[in-house]
């Protein structure tokens, strides 16, 4: 056997509920009496309402500050000044994945511990030990590789059911790809991301992930269009929170996520969620993989019955430029990027071919 170094990884504490921002303080008293607060714009004056009172009750401090929308350098660069301008000893993201991945670069140069407070089911972001860096233009930069995972996250069910549906079919669609790219990942014996090589937990989570989506999403989705909680929502929220996360991280990442990173540098569909164009990406992933018709079918059909894009000009795109395409194509295979860990050689023309196939078979199923 080779020597390999294998890894299965996760946040220290995964907590569920509802009417956690409430309660906030008691879930990060263990690690500082002073929060530096990143917050995404809408929920700011609501978790300074109903969070704040609980570090002034325990005689705490905590400072609120508004995430400027984009996860870049620059962004974090401006957070730990503040922190250490502020003398916070505990970081806190409440917000969207960019949010919370500015709160755990923050978090790790400051050499802090960090909560994370997810406002919306659409990336599997809270729980890995990962930020993805995008350049101000919002096209990929690269990822921030991180050695530990977030100390605790806090799944506010009411919170997330009652986001806009949209976001919550976009984590469904993050998750979706989990198990796929796992499974690639294991096959090619690729490193996870936490620059180890997948575990069977791992890859085993992922398929549970999988099993969990296809069982509850539909029906889940139905309840948070009508902004209540449901057991069924209970169990995609962990599915795309929890599972997809520590399932991605332990198990790792293959095409999806290298197509979706090349997407975004295509203007069109800048809007599209990070979600939404992972589906494209898992959609190219699988004709890459001629994956039977059966498994296609069934990942179609998922996507469809959440109200997720199916085509490319479901995410946006107003016209097909080839030259814009072979870009995304190219990008996706660049050597520091996840479509190294497909079990079989995979080129540019492979990816491009794919794309444009992939599209055009999810035609037939609108």
């Amino acid at each position: 056997m080779a020597d390999f170094v294998r890894s299965v990884t996760s946040p220290r504490k995964f907590i569920t509920g509802q009417h956690l921002l409430s309660k906030l303080n008691d879930y990060t008293r263990g690690y500082g009496d002073h929060a530096y607060v990143i917050c995404d714009e809408f929920i700011l004056e609501r978790a300074q309402t109903e969070a704040a009172p609980t570090f002034t009750a325990a005689n705490h401090k905590v400072h609120f500050e508004k995430f400027e929308y984009e996860c870049t350098k620059e962004e974090v660069m401006r957070h730990r000044e503040l922190v250490q301008q502020s003398g916070a000893n505990v970081i806190i993201g409440i917000g969207g994945g960019k949010t919370l991945d500015t709160a755990k670069a923050t978090a790790y140069y400051e050499q802090l511990p960090v909560v994370i407070f997810p406002t919306i089911a659409s990336t599997d972001a809270p729980c890995t030990a990962l930020a993805v860096i995008y350049k101000k233009d919002g096209s990929f930069d690269e990822y921030l590789f991180l050695p530990n995972n977030p100390d605790t996250v806090l799944a506010d069910m009411g919170i997330l059911a009652g986001a806009p549906v949209r976001f919550f079919a976009a984590g469904v669609g993050d998750a979706l790809a989990t198990y796929f790219e796992a499974r690639a990942c294991y096959a090619s014996n690729g490193d996870n991301l936490a620059l180890m090589k997948p575990t069977a937990t791992g890859l085993g989570l992922a398929k549970l992930c999988y099993e969990m989506l296809l069982d509850n999403a539909v029906s889940a989705t139905k309840a948070v269009q009508q902004k209540v909680v449901t057991k069924a929502v209970e169990n995609t929220i962990e599915a795309t929170i929890y599972l997809s996360g520590v399932g991605a991280e332990s198990g790792g990442l293959a095409a999806a996520h290298a197509i979706h990173n090349g997407m975004t540098a295509v203007p069109s569909i800048h809007r599209a969620q990070h979600g939404e164009k992972v589906t494209f990406g898992l959609l190219a992933q699988l004709v890459l993989e001629n994956s039977p018709k059966e498994e296609f079918e069934t990942v179609v059909n998922l996507i469809k019955a959440v109200g997720l894009p199916l085509t490319l000009e479901d995410l946006g795109m107003t016209e097909f430029v080839e030259a814009e395409w072979r870009q995304v194509a190219e990008s996706a295979c660049a050597p520091d990027d996840t479509m190294g860990h497909m079990p079989f050689p995979v080129t540019a023309d492979d990816v491009y071919n794919a794309i444009v196939a992939a599209n055009a078979i999810a035609q037939t199923y609108k």
